[in-house]
């Protein structure tokens, strides 16, 4: 058994058990891949992958238990040469972050120039995706961190810890009725065609459960991945947009009008995620902090081995 093995029957698994996509990955041959796998679980006396003649079909259950030890065991890997990184050269490396649009375009700025001025030689990655494929990138090695607001909350396999809270607000063409409704009421968003985030996005789970409590069918005319597509089209005067308060800056939205809508919807938290039991360089420590200045490195370090509470907000 060897590392090189561990390393194809996951690749394997993360494509879909399709050998010839894995061997791309690894840069290596498709019978040369099979050939290992074959040899792996001869030695361990189990198969790993069911078959239909040469084709993989399934993951055993044997196999399941062999790639849950295997990912450990690649990560632990992977830790040890973060250590070596991290004592060779402290300040320089490579920090890749996934996260959503709105957190990339409205809450990241500053705390990215930031670090860049104090961490020149540390390789910045940004990547974006909804709050279900960032957690995936920081689960399949792709991304140290995941920044979001949904589906951290739901993986048992990230550390969750919460960074901010916020909430959403309305916005219109500026001689739109809904700019003058005081209060805003959900009963009087319903009453306009809705122009708001996807699904998967930001929160929409709170907005949809806000209207069904109050038994209102809203008239979604388009929905978004991000909000400046949402400002796009409502300043096209096609509909009232519901959105991220951080995402409406008035110096910049000129054409739009805006009233906070904090007291009909419950907020929201983004929060990072971190593959748990990594071992962090310390310049990943800094950036947390530098986003969420409550998240000190004792603290992550704690949360990341299983220990403390969730330090809340």
């Amino acid at each position: 058994m060897n590392l090189q093995q561990l390393r194809y029957i996951h690749e394997v698994a993360r494509r879909g058990l399709n050998v010839s996509d894995a061997a791309d990955a690894l840069f290596t041959s498709q019978p040369g891949v099979s050939k290992q796998i074959r040899l792996l679980e001869t030695e361990l006396g189990v198969e790993i992958f069911a078959r239909h003649g040469k084709r993989l079909v399934a993951v055993t259950e044997p196999g399941k238990a062999v790639l849950a030890i295997a990912e450990r065991m690649l990560r632990d890997m992977d830790n040890l040469h973060q250590v070596g990184e991290e004592f060779a050269n402290e300040n320089a490396g490579s920090l890749s972050i996934a996260t959503t649009h709105t957190q990339a375009r409205y809450a990241l700025p500053r705390v990215i120039r930031d670090f860049m001025r104090r961490y020149p030689l540390v390789k910045l990655e940004l990547h974006q995706g909804n709050p279900q494929q960032v957690c995936e990138m920081v689960l399949d090695g792709s991304a140290d961190i995941a920044i979001a607001t949904e589906a951290i909350a739901d993986n048992d396999d990230l550390v969750m810890l919460p960074c901010h809270q916020w909430n959403r607000c309305v916005v219109a063409s500026p001689r739109h009725p809904i700019l003058k409704e005081q209060p805003l009421t959900l009963e009087a968003i319903a009453a306009y065609p809705l122009i708001t985030y996807d699904d998967a996005f930001t929160g929409r789970g709170h907005i949809n459960k806000a209207f069904l409590g109050r038994g209102l069918r809203p008239k979604v005319v388009l929905t978004a991945i991000d909000s400046d597509v949402i400002k796009t089209y409502v300043a096209m005067d096609l509909g009232i947009g519901i959105l991220a308060r951080m995402a409406y800056d008035p110096a910049v939205d000129r054409d739009l009008g805006m009233v906070d809508a904090a007291h009909l919807f419950e907020s929201s938290t983004t929060r990072i995620g971190l593959r748990r039991r990594a071992w962090l360089r310390g310049y990943v420590y800094a950036f947390i902090e530098g986003f969420a200045p409550h998240l000190t490195r004792r603290m992550v370090e704690t949360a990341l081995t299983g220990g403390g509470t969730d330090p809340g907000l």
